[in-house]
């Protein structure tokens, strides 16, 4: 059952560590390995980049906008990241760990969360129960072998299934951020135990530079991130306010969108916000709601 009212008007009585007024958790999102491509046997090509021009043949022109993310754009991330002591949660698809499991290690070793993001790069829209349950086991296995620790934190690509976060329960996840309707954590009901979400969003998220053209310089989507910042430190005085900025290897990691980030990184660090790993977020939710909340 849907629930359309959430928290209302009568916030949670949790406070963020250092009496900040807003969460902030920066999500980088990697993918490259993990999409379409018919070099790996794909029916299809992945079309969602810069240009959108799905093909039906080999297409090594896509598969090189994905390989930039690996080869270039991580590094200039991590270290803007590490500049300006910057958590990062890197969410992960299992076959792109597989592939570049020294991404993953050597994120880790930067202190950052190594988080679940599918196996492959794809919906789990209609995926039968067994099915599903053997893909978040490899994306689990994946990543354990890689980092030698499992992941405690799960994002879908688009559409979960009823039977997700029974599945997740099941194999030991912390949270999962299936959900865009809440800028505050919160507890849902899975099989009779409390499960927690952490809302993740679309619109402060460097996607909207392909999907929407929303942003077509780095000066707007610094700007709009920003903006979303103050707003929620307004309303942080009342409500723990939580903000999702999403990110991708191949499109905030361009030289020309890079200097927007490092403004988002100066302004949230000038301002006082709490930058923390979907884990710390997760961890200090469930320690200061009572079970019985």
């Amino acid at each position: 059952m849907r629930d359309l009212r959430g928290y209302g008007d009568q916030p949670p009585a949790v406070a963020w560590p250092g009496g900040a007024r807003v969460a902030v958790s920066f999500v980088l999102n990697f993918e490259e390995g993990a999409e379409f491509s018919i070099a790996d046997g794909d029916a299809c090509n992945e079309s969602i980049y810069e240009v959108i021009d799905q093909q039906d043949v080999l297409d090594p022109c896509i598969d090189s906008h994905f390989e930039y993310g690996t080869r270039v754009a991580y590094w200039r991330i991590v270290d803007l990241a590490e500049q300006y002591g910057i958590p990062l949660t890197v969410s992960a698809c299992g076959q792109a760990v597989r592939r570049s499991p020294w991404l993953v290690q050597d994120a880790a070793r930067r202190g950052h969360e190594i988080a679940a993001h599918g196996f492959r790069w794809q919906t789990h829209a209609g995926m039968p129960i067994e099915t599903e349950r053997r893909v978040i086991a490899m994306t689990v296995e994946a990543i354990r072998q890689a980092t030698g620790r499992s992941p405690v934190g799960w994002h879908t690509r688009s559409v979960r299934t009823a039977n997700t976060r029974v599945l997740l329960r099941e194999q030991g996840f912390l949270y999962d951020s299936d959900a865009y309707n809440d800028d505050t954590p919160y507890f849902v009901d899975v099989c009779g135990e409390r499960h927690l979400v952490l809302p993740y969003a679309f619109d402060t998220n460097d996607m909207q530079f392909q999907n929407t053209n929303r942003f077509d310089t780095g000066e707007s989507f610094a700007r709009y991130v920003c903006d979303g910042f103050d707003w929620l430190y307004r309303e942080g005085q009342r409500f723990p306010r939580m903000l999702s900025v999403g990110l991708h290897l191949r499109m905030i990691g361009r030289p020309a969108r890079m200097s927007a980030l490092e403004r988002i990184f100066a302004h949230v660090a000038a301002q006082g916000g709490w930058v923390a790993t979907r884990e710390q977020i997760a961890r200090h939710w469930i320690a200061s709601v009572p079970s019985a909340a």
